[in-house]
This record gives structure tokens, C-alpha cells and sequence, in this order.
């Protein structure tokens, strides 16, 4: 079994250095409880609130479990027992150093309620999915937030990042980014992700919300993911899984709020009028994505409708892996207005707006940028923008504008 380093290591300690509280936030089996366990130091203690009597006892007396429990302490899966958190406020107003909590939770709802009234302050979040690509080649040291300036340019050839293949960036696609099929090759993915849909069902699903049909929401789930990098259209998610718009909204806030899916929100400002204001979905996890919509072998996927999708997918979830597993927000939005002209994402840093396109093309043209030029009108300086693609090395395509392979990121 192959194990790999985690870019957030170093974020995670430099954040244990000036907070005293570091939540691990993401979806079950992506690696939390290993990355604080390859961080912690000697001393550090561990306990999980998997374990039934420990969850009753920081329920029930979270002071005495805190006593029994010395710090520094790991708890696991404290959104369990919301009760804590009132009492690690009071500790560590109380001893007044850094590092004291490292906490792991796979419901970020419950948790972030729970911190907003007692940690607020005095939490770190860093947010865990997946394997970055950087990771599986071993560069977890060298991820730095994608960018498409000159700066950022120059990191990644310096890299000398490896030349792929669609055949090869397929099967990455195919296969998913959780450790477990990434660390174990030899297991059947299909049997990973049926396991893991119905865990996460059983357990997340059930905490979080009031499902009394499991089917509907596993149809529901289906459903999403056969749109994503699409626009959200409630009314039609509703009507094809036999509910109504105010579950349908529901249940995506579950998805949401447990790490599954991102909503990718529109650019939109008081210059124009004619923006659309819906938010595209996108899955975190394309193996998942693709077990869901029963793409059976890589080259199924790479060569079916579902290609461009997917690969749009793949290529948001790695872009946001590189900020978040930098400690860093990513203020990533996209443009569509109502002449239906469309870019895929602006990401803003310092009043400025990069845009992206995502192609799935060894061959990008000129015509892929044709609407970068829309964005004047948003009021905004308009910078460095790329063509992330599958071209072998990077061009320019314009005095501002790269073809970027997806091997860079």
C-alpha cells in the first residue's frame, strides 16, 4: 500500500502555532484522522467520538470528559457532541496557549453553528478532500494556489510536471481521489463507492436531515451528479425524483454542507442587469460522480457525452484543493449572462479578475476565449486569464491569456 504527504500538513501545524483550536473539516474517508495523526507530536492524545461511551460522556459532562482527556488533545468527529465545544471555550480562555484542540468533523453544518456561538476567534478551519493530483505525484510540497499569472507560470514548468495523456487523465478521473482507492489499487472501486454511499447515507444523511425514503435521496444523488458543471434547476431535480423543490433544495444543502458538492456561485455586480444568478454544482470527488452515472470503464467516459463534464469537474476540485489545502479561500465564481455567453471561472484576487476556460482539447484555439473580452463591462481590471487543457506544454494564445495543461495544476 502506497501512502502519500498531504499539502495541509503544513497548514495545519503553522495554524496549531496561533490558534488553539485547528477543526479538520471535509467528507468521511478522505484522510482527516491520518493527516492529525502524522502531524501530532509526542504527547499529543487521541480520542474518538465514534466510540459510543466516549460520545455519551462529552454529551452528557463534557467538563469531566475534558478532565479525563488531557490536552493536547485530538478529538475525532466532535460534531457529535456539540456540548464540548461551550467547555474547550472556557479551557482555553482559561490556559491561553496555542495548539491545545485539533478537532475532525465530517458535518460542517452542526460544527459550524456550534463554533460561531462558543470558538468563534479561536478556531482554525482547513477544509480536507481527496488526494490533490500534486499528492499522487508526490509534489504535495510544491502545491501552490493555481493562478494564471506569470508568477504562478514559471512554479509549475520549474516543477517539470509530468506530460499525460487523455487515456491517463481519464483514468485519474475514473478512479476518484479517496485514499483508499488511491493508497490500495487492487480495490474494486465500485464496490468502494457502494460501501461508502451507503455509510454516508446511514449516517451523515440521517443526522443531518429527516430522509424517510432512501431511495429518493439515492435517486437524488444520481441526479446530481449526471448534472454536474451544469446551472442548478430545482424545479427539474425535483420533478425527475418524484419531490418537491423545497426537499430538492434540502437535500442539496446536505450535499453541501457534507462535503460532497460545491456551488459554484455567478459573478454578478450592479454594472448589468443581465446576469444569470443561479450557481452551477459541481462534484468534489469525480469517482464518486462517475460510479453514480455508471461510467463502467475510463475509456467509456473519456470518449461518451459525459467527457466534458466531467473533465470540467475534475479540473474545478483540483483548483480548489490547491487554495484550500493552502489554508487559503478561494473567491472562484463564473460568468453567464442572458445572451448565453459564458465563461467557465474568474477567480478574484486584489480587485482583479482572472478567467479560465476548461476545455477538453489537446488543440485550443482562439475561439476558446472569445468571451473573455464580455468581462469589461463588470467594472473590474480584467488579468492573466488561462485555457486549462490537454495539451502537452503551455502557449500563449494571447499577450494575456496560456493554454495550460491540466498537468500544471
Amino acid at each position: 500500500m502506497t501512502t502519500f504527504k498531504r499539502t495541509l500538513n503544513n497548514s495545519l501545524l503553522n495554524a496549531s502555532q496561533t490558534f488553539p483550536v485547528v477543526l479538520v473539516t471535509g467528507p468521511r474517508q478522505v484522510g482527516k484522522t491520518t493527516l492529525l495523526e502524522n502531524c501530532a507530536e509526542s504527547g499529543r492524545n487521541y480520542v474518538s467520538l465514534d466510540d459510543y461511551e466516549q460520545r455519551q460522556l462529552a454529551q452528557n459532562d463534557p467538563a469531566l470528559f475534558l478532565q479525563y482527556h488531557k490536552t493536547p488533545l485530538i478529538i475525532d468527529e466532535v460534531q457529535y457532541a456539540p456540548e464540548l465545544f461551550n467547555a474547550i471555550k472556557i479551557m482555553v480562555d482559561k490556559k491561553k496557549c496555542n495548539g491545545l484542540f485539533w478537532l475532525t468533523g465530517s458535518q460542517k453544518f452542526q460544527l459550524m453553528q456550534g463554533i460561531t456561538e462558543s470558538l468563534a476567534g479561536r478556531v482554525a478551519i482547513l477544509e480536507l478532500q481527496g488526494f490533490a493530483r500534486a499528492e499522487i505525484e508526490n509534489r504535495a510540497t510544491t502545491l501552490t494556489p493555481f493562478l494564471p499569472n506569470e508568477i504562478w507560470l514559471k512554479k509549475a514548468k520549474k516543477r517539470q510536471p509530468k506530460t499525460q495523456d487523455v487515456n491517463q487523465v481519464f483514468e485519474d478521473i475514473w478512479r476518484g481521489s479517496y485514499p483508499r482507492v488511491i493508497n490500495e489499487q487492487q480495490i474494486s472501486t465500485d464496490l468502494f463507492y457502494n460501501s461508502y454511499l451507503q455509510t454516508y447515507i446511514q449516517r451523515d444523511v440521517r443526522d443531518l436531515t429527516r430522509v424517510t425514503d432512501e431511495k429518493a435521496f439515492r435517486d437524488f444523488i444520481r441526479a446530481v451528479a449526471a448534472r454536474t458543471s451544469q446551472l442548478l434547476n430545482y424545479a427539474n431535480l425535483a420533478r425527475e425524483v418524484g419531490i418537491d423543490q423545497k426537499t430538492a433544495k434540502a437535500w442539496l444543502s446536505v450535499l453541501e454542507t457534507s462535503g460532497l458538492i460545491y456551488c459554484l456561485q455567478p459573478y454578478h455586480n450592479n454594472l448589468t442587469k443581465r446576469l444569470i444568478k443561479t450557481p452551477k454544482v459541481y462534484f468534489l470527488d469525480t469517482g464518486l460522480c462517475r460510479y453514480l452515472t455508471q461510467w463502467s470503464s475510463s475509456r467509456t467516459l473519456s470518449s461518451g457525452a459525459f467527457s466534458g463534464a466531467i473533465f470540467e469537474t475534475y479540473v474545478i476540485s483540483e483548483c480548489l484543493k490547491s487554495y484550500w489545502y493552502n489554508g487559503l479561500t478561494p473567491y472562484f465564481y463564473f460568468y453567464r449572462d442572458k445572451d448565453m455567453k459564458e465563461v467557465d471561472l474568474l477567480i478574484e484576487q486584489d480587485n482583479q479578475l482572472h478567467p479560465i476556460e476548461i476545455k477538453k482539447t489537446a488543440s485550443p484555439s482562439t475561439a476558446s476565449i472569445k468571451n473573455f473580452t464580455v468581462l469589461k463591462k463588470l467594472g473590474k481590471e480584467i488579468s492573466s486569464g488561462a485555457v486549462i487543457c490537454l495539451k502537452e506544454t503551455d502557449v500563449p494564445l494571447s499577450s494575456e491569456v496560456h493554454a495550460i495543461p491540466i498537468g500544471y495544476l
